[in-house]
C-alpha cells in the first residue's frame, strides 16, 4: 500500500507542476492565438477604404461625402447619413485587437443630463458616474457641450459607451477614467485632460457594491485587468501620470484615431517586466496623432504584442517607443519626425537593458517614413519569419499618414486642443462646467486669438437649418427623466458673408450641431416647441461665438417633423463631423 502522505505529496506535485505550466504558458481570456492574423486584418481594411476613396474620386458622389477618407474607422460610420439616428453601429467599426468590444451596443440609451460630480458613493441619476456603474449594457449620450468635473476616479462597469459625438465634452479632475476587471468598453470623441491623483475615499463600482480606494495615479485613462477595450478619437493632455496606462494582464485593446499633446509618460503598456500575464497583451495603436510638447512612452511596452500602424509622430523629446521585458514590437506605415536635439533623434529605446539581452527582441519597422535624422533601431532573430504572415496585405506607406489621421482627436470645434470655452454644466449641475476657469484652460499654445472670429472669402452660399428627431429616446425608468424627446439640430452651408470661420475649423460644411431635449407635454402649441428650439440653438451658438448678430435674423421654422429643414433653401443633407 502506498503511504498516504506519498499520495498527498504526488497530488501537491502535479497540482502545482499544472499550475507552473499554466502560469509559465499564459494565455489571457481576450487573447488572440495568432497576433499576425489581426495585423492582416487591420491592412486589409485600411487597403479596402483607400481603395475605395480613389476609385470614387472625381465622381458626384465623391465631390458631396466627406467620409471618404480612407481611414477605415471613420469611414465605416461617416458614411452612414444617418448615424445620429444610429449611434450603435459605431461598434462594427472597430479595428485591430479590440474590434470585439461591443460597449452598450444592444441596450438602452442613458442621456447625461447633469454634470456635477459630488458624490462618489450615491451619483445621482442623470450623471455619468450613475450611468458607468450600472451592470447592463448603456450607449451613453450627451444632450450638449459639457464640462464634468470629477471628485474620484470614474469606475466603469462591463458594456459601456461613451459616446460624445455632437457635442465637446470634457472630463477632468481627480483619477479620471478606470477600467478594472471589466470587459467591452468604448471610449468615443471626449476630451480627457487635467486628470490628478484621488483616493483616500469611498467610491462606488456599482449598484451594489462601493469600497475604500487608495490613492490613484491621475491617469487619463486606467486600463487594470481588462479586456475588449476600445479609445477612439479623444483628445487627451496635461494628466499627471499617464494618458493612457494598460496593465495587470489586460488585452484586446485598440487605440486609435487620438490626439495626444502637452504630456511627459504618455502611455504605458504591462505593469512590470517580471510580471508574466502581460506576456498575452495585445495592442493596436492606430491612427493616432502624437502632437506638441510630449516627452516619452508613445508607447513604452513591457512584455506583450504591440502594432503600431499609421501613427504621426510629430514630435518626442527623450524618444517615442521604448520597451523592456521582451515585448513584440511591430510598426508598420508610421511617420516619426526626430527633434532637433541631436542627442534625441532615435525612435526607440530599450529601457534599463543590455544590448547583449535586446538583441534578440522582435522589434520591426516596415513602411515607416523617418523624418529630420529619425531612425529606429530594429532587432530579433528570425524577425522575418516572425512577421511573414503579415507580408500577404502590405501596410499602405506613411506617404499616406496626412489623409488618415486629418481628424485625429475628438470631432468638432476645438476637438485637437483641450481648450475650454463655454461649457455647459447640464440640468441640476453645480455650476462649475460654466467658463473657463485657470486650472482647467491651456495656456501653452501661444495665442489669445482663438476665438476672435476670422473672415472667410466672401463667396456667398444660402445656409440650411435641420432639425431631425434623434434615436435618443428616453428612458422609462430612474435613469432617464421620463418623458423627453430629443431634437438633433445642425447647420451646414452657410454664408460665407454671416458667418466668422474660428481658427480651428477644419471643414466649414458643418459650422455647429447640438442636441436639445424638452418634454413635449410641457409645449403648449407646435409653434411653442418651434420657437423653444430656435431660441436654445441660437443661445447655444452666441455662446460659441461662431455666427454674428445678423445671422440671428435669418432663422425661419417652416416646418417640424422626423428630418425637416428650417430657412435657407438647397442645401445638401448631412451629419455635422
Amino acid at each position: 500500500m502506498v503511504p498516504r502522505t506519498c499520495i498527498v505529496l504526488l497530488f501537491l506535485l502535479c497540482s502545482f507542476s499544472s499550475l507552473a505550466t499554466a502560469f509559465l504558458n499564459l494565455t489571457l481570456p481576450g487573447q488572440h492565438p495568432n497576433p499576425e492574423e489581426v495585423v492582416q486584418e487591420v491592412h486589409r481594411k485600411v487597403n479596402a477604404s483607400l481603395a475605395r476613396r480613389q476609385m470614387l474620386q472625381g465622381t458626384i458622389k465623391y465631390q458631396d461625402s466627406s467620409c471618404l477618407t480612407g481611414n477605415p474607422i471613420d469611414d465605416c460610420w461617416k458614411c452612414d447619413p444617418n448615424w445620429p439616428n444610429n449611434r450603435q453601429s459605431l461598434a462594427d467599426c472597430a479595428i485591430g485587437f479590440g474590434q470585439y468590444a461591443l460597449g452598450g451596443k444592444g441596450g438602452e440609451y442613458y442621456i447625461v443630463t447633469d454634470s456635477s460630480d459630488d458624490d462618489a458613493v450615491n451619483p445621482r441619476p442623470g450623471t455619468l458616474r450613475y450611468a458607468v456603474i450600472q451592470t447592463e449594457p448603456l450607449w451613453i449620450v450627451f444632450p450638449g457641450n459639457m464640462l464634468i468635473k470629477l471628485s474620484q476616479e470614474l469606475i466603469f462597469n462591463s458594456y459601456k459607451t461613451l459616446d460624445g459625438r455632437g457635442a465637446n465634452v470634457h472630463i477632468v479632475g481627480g483619477g479620471c477614467i478606470t477600467l478594472q476587471f471589466i470587459s467591452n468598453v468604448i471610449i468615443h470623441n471626449v476630451h480627457i485632460h487635467h486628470c490628478y491623483p484621488s483616493g483616500d475615499a469611498n467610491v462606488r463600482s456599482s449598484p451594489t457594491h462601493y469600497g475604500y480606494r487608495t490613492k490613484s495615479d491621475g491617469d487619463g485613462i486606467s486600463i487594470f485587468g481588462s479586456k475588449d477595450i476600445w479609445v477612439d478619437h479623444c483628445s487627451l493632455s496635461h494628466c499627471k501620470d499617464g494618458l493612457i496606462d494598460a496593465v495587470m494582464g489586460s488585452t484586446g485593446i485598440t487605440i486609435s484615431n487620438n490626439y495626444f499633446s502637452h504630456h511627459n509618460e504618455v502611455m504605458l503598456l504591462g505593469h512590470s517586466d517580471d510580471y508574466l500575464p502581460d506576456t498575452g497583451m495585445q495592442v493596436t495603436i492606430a491612427f493616432n496623432h502624437f502632437g506638441e510638447e510630449l516627452v516619452q512612452r508613445m508607447p513604452r511596452c513591457r512584455r506583450g504584442y504591440i502594432h503600431v500602424v499609421n501613427n504621426d509622430f510629430t514630435q518626442w523629446e527623450m524618444y517615442a517607443i521604448g520597451g523592456s521585458g521582451n515585448p513584440t514590437i511591430n510598426s508598420q506605415g508610421n511617420r516619426y519626425t526626430a527633434p532637433s536635439n541631436p542627442n534625441a533623434k532615435e525612435v526607440t529605446k530599450r529601457v534599463e537593458t543590455a544590448e547583449g539581452k535586446w538583441k534578440d527582441w522582435n522589434w520591426r519597422s516596415e513602411g515607416d517614413i523617418l523624418v529630420n535624422g529619425a531612425f529606429f533601431v530594429a532587432s530579433g532573430k528570425g524577425v522575418e519569419f516572425n512577421y511573414e504572415k503579415a507580408y500577404s496585405v502590405e501596410p499602405k506607406s506613411a506617404v499616406l499618414i496626412d489623409q488618415l489621421i486629418m481628424h485625429a482627436g475628438a470631432l468638432g470645434v476645438g476637438g485637437r486642443d483641450n481648450n475650454l470655452g463655454k461649457w455647459s454644466s447640464g440640468s441640476n449641475g453645480d455650476g462649475n462646467g460654466l467658463g473657463s476657469g485657470p486650472d482647467y484652460t491651456d495656456d501653452m499654445s501661444g495665442s489669445s486669438s482663438r476665438n476672435n472670429p476670422l473672415p472667410l472669402s466672401s463667396t456667398s452660399t444660402l445656409f440650411s437649418f435641420f432639425i431631425s428627431l434623434s434615436s435618443l429616446h428616453a428612458f422609462h425608468n430612474e435613469k432617464i427623466i421620463s418623458g423627453f424627446n430629443c431634437f438633433y439640430i445642425y447647420i451646414i452651408n452657410v454664408s460665407a458673408n454671416l458667418v466668422h470661420k474660428r481658427e480651428d475649423r477644419e471643414d466649414i460644411r458643418a459650422i455647429e450641431s447640438a442636441v436639445f431635449c424638452f418634454r413635449l407635454d410641457e409645449m403648449s402649441s407646435l409653434e411653442h416647441l418651434h420657437l423653444t428650439l430656435r431660441a436654445g440653438f441660437v443661445q447655444h451658438l452666441k455662446g460659441l461665438k461662431v455666427l454674428s448678430e445678423e445671422v440671428m435674423n435669418h432663422f425661419e421654422v417652416t416646418n417640424l417633423n422626423s428630418n425637416v429643414r428650417l430657412g435657407g433653401q438647397n442645401g445638401d443633407e448631412d451629419v455635422p463631423y
